[in-house]
């Protein structure tokens, strides 16, 4: 906390730091959290009425009375993580779209509108890597009735927690009453150490989901549009361990460039807890060094925490959150709910 020569906790942000990550200190609410003073460190996202907005890494808003400030200060950007491979949040964003593309898309301005018959809202969401080219408001018109005209509501994907994020335009749709629907994360790790575990000769790789590795799969009923996402990538490679039946395990990677993404990594609920997932994620990555890949990506729901530990170990970290917000006033529309 800022404090002065006289020993004196000072508030040293004013409105025109808005956009900027400060920390700031205030005064408990009493009865809530038992402290005297209570610590928020995140992107001020607006500071109107006498009431700040914080957006923290995690894309949670936390309103701030401007009279319970007893502290605060702009804060450096978050350093680079010391765990895996330096990357910014825009290279990791066009590099995750590249590994899972829509069947349809249009820019809008430096926006993308994807569309993919409803299947994943990662498919058929907007991608705001910078101006749309006009005022917000008209480029969410846009956005809903490009999406209406497909029958699909209207999502925008946004991220935080990390330089260069969207803490900014979080705020903004939360004023215009979009909803956050979901919330995931970003990990990365490096690729060598995952190639390195034990080799298992009972991955068989593949450049197509066949009908045993999509039986495994978790979303059913897939369609002819599903399978062009699945399938879509610069390299794209499918992992199978055989079983009785249905596959033990699956898993899939993208190859680009220096990266190597992994989705779809499921394991017969039976058989969990084997290794077989790190078994898949292995092989997998062998493939990618042999491609050229060094650094390796995944997202993954902050409430599942099995795979969460599960991918720690293994070296990754959380890189930065990824949110989807939808337009308010349509009605739930159940081609939506394949999600992440």
């Amino acid at each position: 906390m800022e404090i002065s020569a006289a020993g004196r906790l000072v508030v040293r942000i004013t409105a025109a730091d808005v956009g900027k990550r400060v920390s700031v200190r205030r005064l408990g609410e009493p009865g809530v959290t038992g402290e005297k003073f209570t610590d928020t460190v995140g992107v001020l996202t607006s500071w109107d009425n006498g009431v700040l907005l914080i957006t923290r890494r995690d894309g949670e808003s936390v309103r701030i009375p401007e009279s319970s400030l007893v502290a605060g200060k702009v804060v450096p950007p978050a350093p680079a993580r010391r765990r895996g491979p330096a990357a910014s949040y825009e290279e990791l964003a066009r590099i995750a779209s590249r590994a899972w593309r829509p069947v349809e898309s249009q820019d809008l301005g430096e926006w993308e509108l994807r569309a993919a018959a409803g299947f994943t809202r990662r498919a058929n969401s907007v991608l705001p890597l910078g101006d749309p080219g006009m005022p917000l408001d008209e480029a969410l018109t846009a956005v809903r009735r490009w999406y209406g005209e497909r029958g699909l509501p209207a999502y925008v994907q946004t991220a935080t927690g990390a330089e260069g994020t969207q803490e900014l335009l979080c705020a903004e749709l939360e004023r215009r009453d979009w909803t956050r629907e979901v919330t995931a994360e970003l990990w990365i790790g490096a690729l060598a150490p995952l190639a390195d575990r034990a080799e298992s000769s009972a991955v068989v790789l593949s450049r197509e989901a066949d009908e045993a590795w999509l039986s495994r799969y978790q979303r059913k009923g897939m369609s002819e549009v599903a399978l062009r996402v699945l399938g879509s990538g610069p390299s794209v490679w499918f992992a199978t361990v055989p079983g009785a039946g249905a596959p033990a395990a699956i898993g899939r990677c993208v190859v680009d460039g220096r990266w190597a993404g992994f989705a779809a990594v499921e394991v017969d609920p039976a058989l969990r807890r084997q290794g077989l997932a790190s078994a898949v994620m292995a092989a997998l990555a062998r493939r990618a060094l042999d491609e050229g890949a060094s650094a390796a990506w995944l997202q993954v729901e902050t409430d599942n925490a099995g795979a969460r530990a599960m991918y720690a170990g293994m070296g990754f970290a959380a890189h930065h959150a990824y949110h989807h917000y939808r337009a308010p006033g349509r009605a739930d529309d159940e081609r939506q709910r394949n999600h992440r």
